[in-house]
């Protein structure tokens, strides 16, 4: 059985990495697994439930599981720029890069929020900056 390289850039294995995040089985022990984990949900498609699941209750409002399972971007690659946590709030930067139905190069560069409740790891929100990027 070949064993498949986690898509979120960890180095570790699937099985190891996001598949237990993913399948609910575990939860993420930090802010920059929650994002990574978030991340392959959405290169994957179909983890509509886990994005839901894992997004702060108050800003998720108006969420669709089955929109969010659906895989509408074909992400390339994910490159963690940095991240912080201070007590039970965390960001995680990042730059993900993408292709464009046409396959024209685009980046999506952001700066997650996150907050931890209970022991679990909650997405708040994130503020995108696409400035200064080359596709």
């Amino acid at each position: 059985m070949k064993l498949t390289v986690c898509w979120c850039d960890s180095g570790k294995t699937f099985n190891r990495c996001c598949a237990p995040l993913l399948n609910l089985s575990a939860l993420a022990k930090t802010a920059k697994q929650l994002m990574r984990s978030r991340y392959t949900a959405h290169l994957r498609g179909g983890y509509g439930d886990y994005l839901v699941a894992t997004w702060h209750p108050d800003y998720r409002t108006g969420l669709d599981a089955a929109a969010l399972s659906t895989k509408t971007t074909d992400w390339q690659s994910l490159n963690i720029v940095d991240s912080g946590q201070e007590h039970d709030s965390a960001f995680v930067e990042f730059v993900a890069r993408y292709l464009e139905p046409n396959g024209e190069a685009g980046v999506h560069h952001e700066r997650s929020r996150f907050l931890r409740i209970g022991g679990r790891w909650y997405y708040v929100d994130g503020r995108v900056s696409n400035k200064g990027h080359n596709n």
